[in-house]
């Protein structure tokens, strides 16, 4: 799966950059793309998209591919009718669907199937550096990096004074931008293991909930600026490594995270094991995704901006 993101880098990122920047879409846009398995007994491979490049896993992308891939007949699920299973540049992912009643798979577009949740197994998740002092402006801030199917700089929103909200985004975008500079010029990021998975995806900010049903809230900050909007699936996983080392989770307690916008993923540790020399939990992440429309793209050649462009500017 590497090998296919590393072709699409070099001979079809024209097409990345024009269906997931503006005019066709936006900075925090993630997307992703079927492909052929690469593993016996895997169903389908992923690869995931953002504006600024490509990510080695998306776990709100799982849920999401699942969903549409179930409903519109797709992917005919193996064992029970609701797993799926994929190749990803992170690993291979199980998927598991809720259908709606009435709802059954396989039955097509035509058909009455209706996903309502959908659960994934994710790739050992860990903690690679923990409480690492950063400097951005006249703060000193601590961050824990920790692995979720990508690379993520784990830091309390207060540290940086700043609240998780719409408002602020901004504010978030410079900030977090700032913290994955300022980690990466001084420490390598790299997989213990996997070689080809290198480099921080970005910052994730965490704090108290605004729900009382949720442990935190968080948003992602991706390294090219994009804000996750969803709770975050990768970035879920690597929360909870860094919770479970502070022995604040036990394995099955629900770790129910919330979004920027307040909707919710549930994440559970469902094993343990060991990547490389670091203690890693195995998480199960759940949520929901709805299929709001079906686009037909044009890029007309004639276009100076058929490639697409940014306008999200986050120095100070």
């Amino acid at each position: 799966m590497l090998e296919k993101r590393d072709w699409l880098t070099r001979h079809a990122d024209q097409w990345r950059r024009a269906l997931l920047l503006e005019p066709r879409g936006h900075t925090d846009m993630c997307a992703a793309i079927l492909t052929e398995p690469v593993a016996p007994g895997s169903h389908a491979g992923l690869l995931f998209m953002r504006g600024d490049g490509y990510c080695t896993m998306s776990g709100h992308g799982i849920i999401a591919a699942t969903t549409i891939a179930l409903e519109r007949g797709l992917i005919v699920p193996g064992g029970d009718g609701t797993s799926v299973i994929y190749d990803t540049p992170a690993g291979v992912i199980r998927a598991r669907a809720r259908f709606r009643a009435g709802g059954a798979a396989g039955a097509g577009r035509a058909g009455e199937v209706r996903v309502e949740r959908v659960a994934f197994v994710n790739v050992p998740s860990f903690v690679l550096h923990g409480g690492m002092r950063v400097a951005v402006g006249p703060r000193k801030v601590l961050a824990d990096v920790a692995f979720g199917g990508a690379f993520y700089a784990i830091v309390d929103s207060e540290a940086v004074g700043l609240p998780i909200d719409v408002a602020h985004l901004p504010e978030l975008r410079r900030a977090g931008v700032a913290i994955s500079g300022a980690i990466e010029a001084v420490q390598t990021i790299a997989h213990p293991v996997e070689t080809g998975l290198s480099g921080l995806a970005g910052t994730i900010f965490t704090a108290p909930p605004t729900d009382e049903r949720s442990a935190l809230r968080n948003v992602a900050i991706f390294a090219g600026a994009g804000a996750e909007r969803s709770p975050g699936g990768t970035g879920t996983a690597a929360v909870m490594a860094v919770v479970d080392a502070m022995g604040l989770i036990g394995s099955g307690t629900p770790f129910v995270h919330e979004s920027l916008i307040g909707t919710r993923f549930t994440g559970r540790i469902v094993g343990r094991t060991t990547v490389g020399e670091y203690p890693a939990i195995v998480p199960e992440i759940e949520g929901a995704a709805w299929i709001t429309g079906e686009h037909t793209f044009l890029i007309d050649e004639d276009d100076p901006l058929k490639g697409g462009f940014r306008t999200v500017i986050v120095s100070s």
